[in-house]
């Protein structure tokens, strides 16, 4: 499928590159991204280029079973093996390439898909005077998808580079870039991580 390309015009110093849950944990366990090695070095020009401007999500998993709520509890009981209690220590940490990229990234840790639900987020966008997001990562269809949403309805624009992005899923990941370029193409904008960057000099 074709890049759509920047249809809004270039990106300047409100820009924030929102990297989601490039960890360890998506590469040595279980819930291993076959993708996610392909597209790290398109996700390290994208921080490298303005890691002041970017913070990394880490995805945190229930200490047990019993420590979660709600639904998240039968999750946890299903990949029990994942929870806090059970990983070796350092799964949970960035990919090492972009961890040196902390200071001055920023990290934020989440507890469940989205970044946006008790993290503050929101406030350290607003700190910042953002009012775009590069939103790329770990996974097309699940945690990315969070964080477009909840971008998309409170008014961000929204830049998708599709070599930054990975899903365990091909068929997923495909369906979900046609449905944010078709259903949310007022929103949201795909183009490759080099046009992004061509782009977003100021």
């Amino acid at each position: 499928m074709p890049e759509c390309g920047l249809r809004h015009g270039p990106l300047t110093r409100r820009t924030v590159h929102l990297c989601i849950d490039m960890q360890v944990l998506f590469r040595d366990t279980e819930w291993h991204t076959p993708w996610l090695e392909r597209v790290l070095p398109q996700v390290e020009r994208l921080a490298a280029a303005w890691p002041g401007r970017t913070i990394f999500t880490r995805f945190i998993p229930a200490r047990s079973p019993e420590a979660a709520e709600g639904s998240w509890r039968r999750y946890w009981r299903r990949w029990e093996g994942l929870t806090l209690e059970a990983l070796p220590p350092g799964m949970t940490e960035l990919l090492p390439p972009l961890a040196r990229l902390v200071p001055p990234a920023e990290l934020l840790d989440k507890p469940g898909y989205s970044p946006w639900f008790r993290t503050g987020l929101q406030a350290r966008l607003q700190a910042r005077g953002a009012d775009a997001l590069v939103v790329s990562g770990a996974e097309t269809d699940v945690c990315v998808l969070a964080a477009v949403l909840g971008a998309v309805d409170l008014g961000y624009r929204v830049v998708m580079p599709t070599d930054a992005l990975c899903s365990s899923s091909d068929a997923m990941h495909d369906a979900l870039l046609g449905l944010y370029r078709s259903r949310y193409g007022q929103q949201v904008e795909t183009a490759s991580t080099t046009e992004i960057l061509d782009a977003w000099r100021d």
